[in-house]
């Protein structure tokens, strides 16, 4: 594997993305739910994320403006399968009050919001804020995980930082982004590519990492064919 580019080609012509709930793969991207998720997600599974946003749905709890007025403890109560409940619904409204001071609207936040504004808030790291940017603000950012990070190691490659791993996985995509655009036989924005190459992280690593173990066999026949 040279680049990230050749990964990208590997996973697809595996078939993945699988799912397609989602043009971007993260559910319903591009609304206020991205950020609730980004920071749910943290430490637990998507599945306990999913079962607290319909209980925050139900209750009426699922916009900037009314998690941002709600009782801490109920936030608590209903985002309770996410796990750390308590830490989440503290850390969620205080970011929902300063998007509301900072902002006003969720649009206006999408559209201004910076990677440093969001790093400087309680409990937003690095993966978490580039989920935000790409997936809730369209912004031509490489989320990077774990799953990204020990699939990379499983090929031998080292980095020293979060940052070096995201200028390595974007360096691969830009400098082969017309090749990108004839693979897929359409127009595609570098946000959509980058959003959907994570998914396909995701996906295969779902099926492939158990544990310490990393399966990369299949993976390297298609990226070496």
């Amino acid at each position: 594997m040279q680049s990230s580019y050749d990964l990208l080609r590997a996973l697809k012509n595996m078939g993945y993305l699988k799912t397609t709930r989602d043009p971007l793969w993260w559910p319903r991207s591009c609304t206020f739910e991205v950020i609730i998720g980004a920071v749910l997600t943290q430490q637990t599974k998507w599945e306990k994320v999913e079962e607290s946003l319909e209980n925050l749905k139900e209750s009426g709890l699922i916009s900037l403006e009314a998690l941002s007025r709600a009782e801490v403890g109920q936030i608590a109560t209903l985002i309770k399968p996410s796990g750390f409940y308590n830490t989440k619904a503290g850390r969620l409204q205080i970011l929902c009050q300063n998007i509301l001071n900072e902002f006003n609207t969720f649009e206006m936040f999408q559209n201004e919001v910076t990677r440093d504004w969001l790093l400087e808030q309680k409990g937003i790291g690095m993966e978490s804020a580039d989920a935000i940017l790409c997936y809730g603000c369209r912004r031509e950012v490489f989320v990077i995980d774990s799953y990204t990070r020990r699939l990379l190691e499983a090929f031998g490659y080292s980095f020293e930082s979060y940052m070096q791993i995201q200028s390595w996985m974007q360096e691969g995509i830009e400098a082969n982004f017309d090749k990108i655009t004839q693979m897929y036989d359409a127009e595609m924005k570098l946000h959509t590519i980058y959003a959907r190459f994570h998914g396909k992280i995701v996906e295969f690593a779902k099926e492939h990492i158990r544990g310490k173990n990393v399966n990369i066999d299949t993976l390297k026949k298609y990226i070496e064919g």
